[in-house]
């Protein structure tokens, strides 16, 4: 089912509304909504899918004419279209505050002429917050697609009585799945945040996945406005690619000096930074025709301070005529020496080169968060590395005693390991401890964390 209407009607607050999920960004801003957002929502124990489209800003496009690709209004447009005919159901949403309007008329009319004459259309008048509005909505009726259901989003008000109808009529062609009440066993999903600087290609790798292109891209900066989920199965994994707006740090001052405080890149840079919260791994997009940046060190750092595992995926290879894969590869650790437990994909979005490699590595990730190694092979592993290195102090004279390392916890991998009392550990020596548990029990992609436990109080931790 797919939401359709002319740009601020309310389309994506409708959305959020209906899916229970702040997943659509939401602005006075036109033509805010870019990519479709794809949600399920549950109601009557039934649930189906729900689409929210770019606002048509220009009627030309739902007549199917020719428009410039290049174009990312015409991209988000003809999204919109493609949408719609594939739609099983239509919402089409108009504003109550505005009344009737000569688009609203125009919109009507060629919808009918692009859907089959079976295809339902619901009516949805929208920002009706107050009884006097109620009373305005009996124009739309002369658009002749039955009795307007009002409805406020930004207050949840006759949402109830529109999900009702919609339901029904999706019963009728048979496009509800029931949800089952009895528990069943759910494969976990694997969740991936594409995270980067605008223009590296985290869209167009999603498309290259895909192999279409159901994600819009565009040289435009900050064409990706708001994360976009797309949940897939490969070697029989379900994995959840959540795309995301690119990061800059120009962005970010831009957005601080605004006084508006809802700036469409202010949202959404924060909400990219947010689908971290979530994610299991991140696929660091960068371009590896440019020199990496103090900004890229950063989202490193956002994203190592969540726990996230990291694959850094190297795109634009294609463009590279010295493709010394060494070479690159000790310049991009170069830049990350923290993260040097990464795997590096090169790949080309563009060509499909190498992207099947990166989700084999997304499962090899996922496996070895879950790792989980016994305690008496880590009682073995200690004994053999405090031989070869003999625990380092980080203050005193006495070198410290360890003992009792376990593993307390998995995706990610925790760690603790008992020292005396009055004893203090160097970091080094942790990050040795860190690198030897990497050479025997893997730990691809992962950080660590080793928690330094003593009798009497906790003395610190150590993340990597």
């Amino acid at each position: 089912m797919v939401i359709f209407g002319r740009t601020n009607v309310g389309k994506s607050t409708l959305f959020n509304c209906l899916t229970e999920k702040h997943r659509a960004l939401v602005s006075s801003i036109e033509g805010t909504t870019r990519d479709s957002n794809i949600g399920t929502v549950e109601w009557q124990y039934s649930n189906f899918s729900l689409i929210d489209t770019g606002g048509i800003m220009d009627l030309k496009y739902l007549t199917g004419q020719k428009i410039k690709t290049d174009d990312i209004e015409a991209k988000v447009q003809k999204q919109a279209r493609d949408y719609i005919i594939k739609a099983s159901l239509v919402l089409f949403v108009v504003d109550a505050r505005d009344g009737l309007l000569p688009q609203d008329r125009q919109m009507t009319i060629l919808v009918k002429k692009l859907l089959p004459k079976n295809k339902k259309i619901i009516l949805v008048a929208n920002k009706v917050d107050s009884p006097s509005l109620r009373k305005e909505i009996a124009e739309f009726n002369k658009l002749a697609l039955g009795e307007p259901i009002a409805v406020s989003a930004a207050n949840s008000s006759g949402t109830g009585d529109l999900l009702d109808v919609i339901v029904n009529d999706l019963k009728k062609t048979k496009q509800t799945v029931k949800v089952k009440m009895q528990k069943e066993e759910v494969q976990p999903i694997i969740n991936v945040s594409i995270i980067g600087k605008p223009n590296v290609g985290k869209s167009s790798l999603i498309n290259a996945i895909l192999g279409e292109e159901k994600i819009i891209v565009s040289p435009t900066p900050h064409t990706t406005r708001e994360p976009r989920d797309t949940l897939i199965e490969y070697g029989g994994y379900q994995i959840n690619l959540v795309d995301t707006a690119g990061i800059s740090k120009q962005g970010q001052k831009g957005a601080r000096r605004q006084k508006l405080k809802n700036s469409l890149e202010k949202l959404s840079i924060e909400q990219s930074l947010k689908t971290l919260k979530k994610a299991q791994i991140a696929l660091l997009v960068v371009d590896v025709n440019e020199g990496l940046t103090h900004q890229d060190a950063k989202l490193v750092e956002e994203i190592v301070d969540r726990k996230v595992s990291v694959i850094i995926v190297a795109n634009k290879w294609d463009l590279i005529k010295n493709r010394d894969t060494k070479l690159f590869t000790q310049k991009i650790y170069g830049n990350f020496p923290f993260i040097q437990w990464a795997p590096i994909q090169f790949i080309s979005a563009v060509t499909g080169e190498k992207v099947n490699k990166v989700m084999d590595l997304i499962i090899k990730v996922a496996e070895a968060r879950q790792t989980q190694v016994s305690e008496n092979a880590l009682g073995k592993f200690l004994g053999r590395i405090v031989k070869v290195h003999r625990p380092a102090k980080a203050k005193g004279t006495k070198h410290p005693h360890l003992s009792g390392f376990k593993q307390i916890g998995n995706n990610p991998p925790v760690f603790s390991i008992h020292i005396g009392s009055k004893d203090t550990v160097h970091f080094s020596y942790l990050r040795f401890i860190e690198n030897r548990l990497r050479e025997k029990f893997g730990f691809m992609g992962t950080p660590i964390t080793i928690i330094i436990d003593q009798k009497k109080h906790r003395h610190g931790t150590h993340d990597r």
